[in-house]
């Protein structure tokens, strides 16, 4: 019993500290221990305790002269060890290169975290005048981004439900104006093979998404966009869907994958 008791308090601190690391990278500056506190409810001793231990592994660093931590050089490491694991992008770089050039186009590739996809790629052609403000690292919602609606249509049956019901549960009441653009959008990327969002993701933003899968059955989220004055809807969907469309045919190709199920 007790070897169950202390697992199970192994586990909550290990929990803890993450929520810490988590609640620590999404702030807009460095944050003590009281802050830190209050925003995740674990008491202020504790959150002391693993801020110290976090320090001296390195995934915290702390300000000098204060009680205030950002994030530590551990977790850059341990990132580019998980980015290591994403062949695929190897794969994909000069087919999406070529087809950033040809559409004059941003495009990004990400991974599914919680409701979002995490951004873990990203290119811009060389004639871009406005620099994205996505970055590897940000975030693109599941529900209005292009990328992510066609990364919910590729998922088979069963993943998509869990997820589809997930998004029910956290959006709550806004459910019945979100639900349509989803459906709107599997619906779309099963007839024509991607998804798009002209000004839902953000107002100036007009994107095309499509989803891949990597050979150990990861599964990518993929935009390709850009302001809307230089993507109208009609050269985006004229234009840049067919290329879009070859080039996710030769990743997959290579990839030994298929583009959806």
């Amino acid at each position: 019993m007790s070897e169950a008791v202390g697992s199970k308090e192994e586990v909550s601190a290990l929990a803890r500290g993450l929520s810490l690391l988590k609640t620590i990278g999404m702030a807009a500056a460095p944050m003590g221990n009281r802050d830190l506190a209050d925003t995740t409810g674990i008491p202020k001793a504790t959150v002391s305790r693993l801020t110290a231990t976090l320090v001296g592994a390195g995934y915290l660093r702390q300000s000098r002269d204060s009680e205030r931590f950002s994030l530590g050089p551990a977790l850059l490491d341990m990132s580019s060890r998980y980015l290591l694991h994403f062949d695929l992008r190897t794969v994909a770089r000069p087919h999406l290169t070529e087809l950033s050039e040809f559409a004059g186009a941003s495009i990004h590739m990400g991974v599914r975290d919680d409701l979002d996809l995490l951004v873990i790629d990203s290119l811009r052609p060389r004639s871009a005048l406005i620099s994205s403000r996505i970055e590897v690292g940000s975030r693109l919602s599941i529900t209005t981004s292009a990328a992510g609606r066609a990364y919910l249509a590729a998922l088979p049956q069963p993943e998509r439900d869990a997820l589809l019901e997930q998004i029910r549960i956290e959006t709550g009441e806004n459910w019945f104006s979100v639900a349509p653009r989803l459906m709107a959008g599997i619906e779309e990327y099963e007839r024509l093979g991607y998804c798009s969002s002209f000004g839902e993701w953000h107002p100036h933003i007009h994107a095309l998404g499509f989803a891949l899968q990597g050979p150990r059955g990861e599964r990518y989220g993929l935009s390709c966009g850009g302001p809307a004055y230089l993507l109208p809807k009609d050269v985006m969907l004229e234009r840049v869907a067919p290329r879009l469309l070859e080039a996710a045919r030769r990743i997959a190709a290579e990839a030994g994958t298929a583009i959806r199920d």
